[in-house]
């Protein structure tokens, strides 16, 4: 099993969420968002650097938007080029640490809860590496410990077959550019919501906050 993983910690580090903006008390939702074409520009040649971190225009305040309506924000996100042996996983949490600061300039409830990824290419086969679900599975187990103040171990998380008694994802969505994305909702048993990779998620929260 090729986990996912999470930028300079391990998977079950304790996680600390944020309050929600509202008063009211997290319901379960979780947004999954993919990361190129949703939230920030996507390359051909993979977004290399923090010099290459463009924020999609409205991206921020849809994320904001999300949080405000109850969402938590999860970020799952395929990196091959670490498993391709490009760059490190500490490049890849320089980027992240950029989009965050960026979003959060733009606006100061467009906090990405947890981010996960999956550093693997194609040929590792790893249940992490959408179309795979690995990432939402871990994604919605992480989350849910963190917010009953439960301590995760390793073997705590579960994927696939392993995990029983899942809860609902019914009021959970995923965002996402390619058919991955699609693939992995589907897998997962969430909602999904397809937008154009120029546009981002900006195009679809509309859709989402209607339903």
């Amino acid at each position: 099993m090729f986990p996912p993983m999470r930028d300079r910690e391990s998977l079950h580090s304790p996680l600390h969420l944020e309050p929600l903006p509202s008063e009211e008390p997290w319901g379960g939702k979780i947004a999954y968002l993919d990361r190129d074409g949703v939230i920030i520009r996507g390359f051909e040649s993979y977004v290399n650097d923090t010099s290459e971190v463009f924020v999609l225009e409205n991206a921020a305040n849809s994320i904001g938007e999300l949080r405000r309506n109850g969402f938590r924000i999860c970020i799952v996100t395929n990196q091959s080029p670490i498993g391709r042996g490009l760059w490190s996983r500490e490049n890849l949490a320089l980027i992240h640490d950029k989009m965050r600061e960026e979003l959060l300039r733009s606006d100061p409830d467009a906090i990405l809860d947890l981010t996960l990824h999956s550093p693997y290419a194609p040929w590792h086969n790893s249940w992490a590496r959408k179309p795979n679900p690995g990432m939402l599975e871990a994604g919605r187990q992480i989350i849910d410990a963190a917010h009953a103040g439960k301590s995760l171990k390793e073997a705590d998380i579960k994927f696939g077959d392993n995990w029983k008694d899942r809860p609902s994802e019914s009021d959970s969505v995923m965002v996402g550019d390619r058919n991955v994305d699609i693939m992995a909702a589907s897998a997962h048993g969430v909602r999904s919501f397809r937008c154009n990779p120029d546009i981002g998620i900006s195009e679809v929260i509309s859709e989402i906050l209607e339903n």
